[in-house]
């Protein structure tokens, strides 16, 4: 095995060796490396490629991850979810994306993603689940930087697709990866992205911590939630509302103060987004379309 793919190796987070795994692969120097990676790891790998069609040429993409895919013996899909450009395009690329792929697809979002994910969820004005980041289960290489997976392709003679959408600062991400990144490593006078990335890994455990706690309290009973601990009110109601809406995103902080104020009789119903209401009736709390 390559030296320097042995090393990455030992970073990543594959499952055992003969596991069946599909991945996600665009043709980009992250998604070519987790192919890579996963087949060097042992796996049964089959790669999935997903052409959105927002470039002239773009088809011929999956013709980089078939060659890929065929070198390292790994299966090859092929998929189409065509997007429009316009405002969300990143968001709806995703959600395309995803309904064309297995539901338990590795993808290789790295440490570099990581930092740039919590930085945008922590200009929305993010809670705990968006200040904890990208979830690791799925995402192996999460460990790896995006430097790393560039040099091992050009180390192992893959030449990577180009999307020039990465450098288009109308995408907040980019701006946050070719401006801001670069500002704070320059002030903190160190590479940060590695500092942020830790703190969304302790982030990531207090609240699975709080979710623990708040799965003891039912959220329909207004007076144990008025009863609890505040975060983990917060915490129940909040999966709650978002387990009963089949939503993306739990309710926003305001809308969970409004039922919170419900729960305690400071009010007798609130608007929770998306046209539900949460009303209080006999000390409980009910959510309705």
């Amino acid at each position: 095995m390559n030296p320097e793919i042995a090393e990455l190796l030992t970073r990543c987070t594959f499952p055992p060796a003969d596991t069946a795994v599909d991945c996600a692969v665009s043709g980009g120097p992250d998604s070519l490396t987790l192919l890579v990676l996963a087949c060097e790891s042992g796996c049964r790998v089959t790669a999935w490629h997903v052409d959105h069609g927002l470039r002239p040429g773009s088809a011929a993409e999956a013709d980089v991850v078939a060659q890929a895919a065929i070198r390292w013996g790994a299966a090859f899909e092929s998929r189409s979810a065509p997007c429009e450009p316009g405002p969300n395009l990143e968001a709806r690329a995703r959600s395309a994306r995803y309904r064309v792929l297995p539901t338990d697809v590795l993808t290789g979002h790295t440490a570099d993603d990581q930092a740039e994910t919590v930085l945008l969820n922590l200009i929305r004005g993010a809670g705990l689940d968006g200040l904890a980041g990208i979830d690791p289960s799925r995402r192996p290489l999460l460990a790896l930087r995006r430097h790393e997976t560039e040099a091992l392709c050009d180390a192992i003679g893959l030449e990577p697709v180009q999307d020039p959408s990465n450098l288009d600062p109308a995408h907040r991400r980019n701006r946050i990866r070719h401006e801001l990144l670069p500002q704070l490593c320059d002030i903190a006078e160190r590479d940060v992205v590695p500092i942020i990335a830790r703190s969304a890994g302790l982030v990531g455990g207090v609240r699975d911590l709080i979710d623990e706690l708040a799965a003891a309290i039912d959220p329909t009973d207004a007076k144990a939630v008025a009863k609890a601990p505040e975060p983990l009110a917060q915490m129940a109601l909040r999966r709650w509302i978002q387990r009963e809406t089949a939503d993306d995103h739990p309710p926003d902080a305001a809308a969970i103060e409004r039922v919170l104020a419900v729960a305690r009789n400071e009010a007798r119903s609130t608007d929770v987004g998306r046209g539900w209401r949460v009303t209080r009736s006999s000390q409980r709390l009910g959510l309705s379309k």
